[in-house]
């Protein structure tokens, strides 16, 4: 019976203290890592200022072309 506790002891010491991986577990493809970067990027950043407003007329444009 001694067998069979140090084994329930070694069970019940590995659940509670699991040994940690070696290597990272893949899962994820670069070309989705770098689009979903790319993508936070693009949406962490403030909108732009809107375009000052030409205060030149439709009229005055065709006469300047």
């Amino acid at each position: 019976m001694s067998a069979m506790e140090s084994n329930e002891q070694q069970q019940r010491r590995h659940r509670t203290n699991p040994k940690p991986r070696p290597y990272a577990v893949g899962g994820v493809s670069m070309r989705d890592l770098l689009a979903a970067c790319a993508a936070a990027d693009a949406v962490s950043r403030p909108p732009r200022a809107p375009e000052p407003a030409d205060p030149r007329t439709v009229e005055e444009s065709r006469e300047a072309a």
